[in-house]
Formats: C-alpha cells, structure tokens, sequence
C-alpha cells in the first residue's frame, strides 16, 4: 500500500525549463504535463481517443549496496526529470502526461519498496495508462514486472533488458539486489506455473560470471551478446526480437545504462569500458521493440548523477524515454 512514508509527490515547481510562447507548435514538456498526488486521488480517467503515460520515479538504490555497487542512484529520478523538461512536444493533445511523483525506499527496506512500486504499477495500468519508470537502481525491475504480472495473470509476459549483466543472481544473505530482479521474476513464474520469457541483449562476458551463464541456462533465458551489436549482426539481433516478440503477448522493457559504452554513459555504478554505442544498432532494436505494440511498461535503470560527465548519462537516458514516448504516442521518433 502507498503510504507517506513510501511515496513522495513531485512538486509542481520542479518541473521548469525554456518557454518559447504558448502556441501548441511551441510547447515543451514541462508545459504540458501534469503533476499528481496518487496518495489525494485516483489518476484522471483517459478518454476514449486519448492515451495517457505515467511517469514514476522509483528512489532508490539500496539494490545497488546490496549488489556491492558504487550507490548514487536514488538521485537519478530527479535527474531524469530534468532532463526531459525541456524536450518539444511532438504529440497531439490526445497524449496525457503525468508525473506521480516517486516511491522511495526508506531504511534500507528494499523488499516492502518493491512491493508499493507492484502496487502502483498495478493501478497505473489497471487506469489505461503506460507506466515509464524512472530509476533508480535495477531493483527497479522486480516490483514493476511484478505489478504488469498482477495486472495481467493470465497473459504471456516477456522481459527484455538492454543490459551487460543479467540480473539473475540468486540472492545473497540480505536479501534482493540490483541483481537479482529476474532471478525472482523467474521464480515467481514457476511457482505460478508459467513460463519465464526472458530476453538480455548487450550480455558481456566479462561482467557475468559462469553461474550467471548457467543459471541463465537453467532458466532457458535467450540473451545476445555485446559482440552482436560491436558487429552490426542485425540478422542475429532481428531475429532474436521477432522470436521473441512471436511468444508473448505483453513486454515489460528495461534499458539498464550500464550497456552502454563509458564515454556515453559514466555516470553508472558500473562502467562498461566497450558497451554498446547508443545509436544505430541499438536505436533500430529499440525501435523495433517499442513499434511491436506489446510494450505494457517501460524503465530506465542505474542512473548515477553523483558520477555523471557533463550530465551525458542522464541525456542518453532523456532520449530513451523520448523514444519510447514517442512510440507510445503513435509519432515519428525523428
């Protein structure tokens, strides 16, 4: 359950930036989004042209302590916010935008913050909206694919990350981590007795030890390596999507930033000295995925503003969210 001490509104006054006139063909973000409280009042009804996207911060990276990373990225959802402020408005009136403000992880309590961010992943959907998270460690991703799950229980749900790690660790003696999100994810699925769909794409081999290969194995996981995208081996990329995407029915997208190459994204808990670039390759599989139709809710994880560059990181992460946006919204990215 959302409570005050759980949740945190983002204020209206946060949200500032350039302001080139009033005219729809002139507007920004920060001019058109709306700002709510979930803890005052149940998220406006979507009428029937219109779709609406919930931006959520999830603050925390007690996940990211846990895992024995460098901490930070409790600050990133404010970072994000910033970030994406100042973006033109590319899509017509019939796109609601919302802000609802962030979840926390107070104490250390990572597990009870992963259930509250469940709970309003849930609501978000349940009320016809995209949940587009903002992180925040990669713990972000067991408590919003578990909200998609609740939300749809009988339907096949697929899990793609853009990642240099699976995050399939089996947890340790505190508990869940930055890690271990798809561990839980696939535990949860056998314990309900349906498949775990899980697709990695950027897996380095340096950054996962054999056990994580294994485990990977185990849980008949399909990942494609950092190699596929350093080679521009679209055939081996495509296909692995379109596979993919033909087994499920909804897709809940995670971009972990630590998949991309350090000169682009420094400001992560762990650098990847040759990740993947960010355009390109990439961009096609990202787009492809969010043109699939499928995708029922999307994040972005393990910004670190504390160890930024010039706040590169936190653009790189602005301009997945505008991709994903723009999807959404039925627009052209470019």
């Amino acid at each position: 359950m959302i409570t005050k001490d759980s949740y945190q509104p983002t204020a209206a006054t946060s949200w500032t930036g350039r302001t080139d006139g009033t005219a729809p063909d002139l507007l920004r973000w920060h001019q058109v989004i709306k700002v709510v409280d979930l803890l005052q009042a149940p998220l406006p009804a979507l009428q029937p042209e219109e779709k609406g996207i919930v931006l959520l911060g999830f603050a925390s990276d007690e996940g990211v302590r846990r895992n024995k990373g460098r901490t930070g990225a409790a600050e990133g959802p404010a970072a994000l916010r910033k970030a994406i402020a100042n973006f033109p408005v590319h899509f017509s009136e019939q796109t609601i935008l919302l802000d609802a403000g962030d979840i926390l992880c107070l104490n250390g309590e990572l597990e009870n913050a992963q259930q509250v961010l469940s709970e309003a992943v849930t609501a978000i959907l349940t009320a016809g909206y995209l949940p587009l998270l903002l992180g925040g460690g990669h713990e972000i991703t067991y408590g919003h694919a578990s909200g998609i799950r609740r939300f749809a229980p009988k339907q096949q749900i697929g899990f793609i990350n853009f990642d240099a790690h699976f995050d399939i660790r089996v947890p340790e003696a505190e508990g869940a981590s930055s890690g271990t999100g798809f561990w839980q994810l696939a535990q949860d699925c056998k314990q309900a007795g349906t498949p775990f769909h899980y697709l990695a794409l950027g897996i380095q081999k340096h950054g996962n030890t054999r056990q994580l290969f294994n485990i990977a194995g185990e849980e008949d996981a399909t990942y494609v390596s950092a190699d596929a995208f350093h080679l521009q081996d679209k055939d081996t990329l495509f296909a692995a999507i379109q596979h993919f995407l033909g087994q499920v029915d909804k897709v809940y997208l995670t971009a972990c930033l630590d998949v991309f190459a350090a000169p682009f994204a420094p400001g992560v808990s762990a650098t990847a000295y040759n990740g993947i670039m960010p355009g390109g390759l990439f961009l096609q599989c990202f787009r492809r995925i969010l043109q699939s139709g499928k995708v029922t809710g999307a994040d972005i994880a393990e910004l670190n503003p504390s160890l930024d560059i010039d706040n590169r990181t936190a653009k790189l992460a602005a301009s997945l969210i505008f991709e994903i946006v723009m999807a959404y919204s039925g627009e052209e990215p470019f």
